[in-house]
């Protein structure tokens, strides 16, 4: 057993927990879902155990995905959650670990205090809060130590973030409560009313991943569908275009972009230019959907590519945070 105390970075998502682990790197990335006794707090599984029950279980078993549009929607669930992933992280240390945290911009004083203490009672040491853009911005590699403009649009499953970083701080940004679910919710609702099919929202998730796309696709990809006819309410299978989720999509994705130009309307001229040279990274899970950075392109001019692992971005972001604690208390950290 080590004495060694643990620094933890945690990507506490509405889709995934991403965990990184100083000295090892990303050592959890698992689906943020919990599975428990129905009326009980009795939590039976997590994470991807948990995830695969999802619309499957009985009346008695209750599945749910403690955190909502980025933030905490039941406490003590999170809390139960965190708790098994902090353990698994951290090995066998008797100090209790010290644990950075990935927040959204645009969450309130409550929200940002309940992940806090929701870090400390699952067996956190020291826990500090590190907004999401800015984690996605050291994550993606981007120089966020030095005077030059570095745009980060970081969409995940429960929120967008777009944010202009220099000198280890935010100058600018919008956070706005659209990401992967949101898609997903769409695709079911264009199902619904084209075809009076209804499907859960894995199967949306699935149709999304694997045939969705920001833009029409040239050489069109389909997928056959199955769900519940709302007319008969007999099982029916249909078959549908990636052009057709392309079209289900447009609202969020309009959403998404109208994020991204208020903060380029914000961003100082001198700042705007080294955008343009540079572009904007593109992170969070949401950025691995089909030409979603031409489409970003398009509609604000400005060069986007996607990062590295875009998924893991706001996780070794934490991590890297964990290095440069004094420097981020100064500029970031609130607590």
């Amino acid at each position: 057993m080590s004495i060694f105390r643990a620094d933890i970075g945690v990507d506490l998502g509405t889709v995934n927990v991403v965990v990184y682990v100083r000295g090892k790197g990303i050592v959890i990335q698992e689906p943020s879902v919990v599975a428990m006794i129905s009326g009980e707090e009795e939590v039976i599984e997590v994470g991807e155990e948990a995830r695969q029950m999802y619309g499957r279980t009985p009346d008695v078993i209750e599945v749910a995905r403690p955190v909502r549009e980025g933030v905490i929607a039941d406490y003590q669930i999170t809390r139960k959650m965190l708790a098994h992933f902090l353990r698994k992280a951290k090995g066998f240390t008797l100090l209790p670990p010290r644990v950075v945290i990935g927040v959204p911009y645009g969450v309130t004083s409550v929200e940002r205090r309940a992940v806090r203490e929701a870090a400390l009672e699952a067996g956190a040491g020291e826990a500090y809060l590190i907004r999401e853009p800015l984690a996605a911005a050291f994550g993606a590699g981007l120089p966020v130590d030095t005077a030059t403009g570095n745009m980060v649009v970081d969409i995940g499953g429960g929120t967008a973030e777009a944010a202009v970083v220099s000198m280890n701080g935010i100058v600018v940004a919008n956070s706005i409560r659209v990401g992967g679910v949101k898609l997903d919710i769409a695709i079911q609702n264009y199902i619904r009313r084209k075809y009076n099919l209804a499907i859960g929202e894995p199967t949306a998730e699935e149709i999304k991943i694997r045939i969705g796309s920001a833009l029409p696709l040239e050489d069109e990809l389909y997928i056959e569908v199955q769900g519940r006819d709302q007319v008969s309410g007999l099982p029916r299978t249909i078959e549908i275009s990636s052009n057709e989720v392309t079209e289900a999509m447009m609202e969020p994705l309009a959403q998404i972009s109208a994020c991204v130009k208020s903060v380029l309307e914000r961003t100082p001229p001198e700042l705007a230019a080294d955008i343009i040279d540079r572009g904007m990274a593109l992170t969070g899970g949401t950025a691995l959907l089909r030409k979603l950075d031409e489409y970003l392109t398009r509609e604000t001019g400005i060069p986007a590519y996607v990062a590295d692992a875009p998924m893991v971005c706001v996780a070794l972001g934490t991590g890297r945070a964990l290095e440069n604690l004094d420097i981020l208390k100064r500029t970031e950290f609130a607590l």
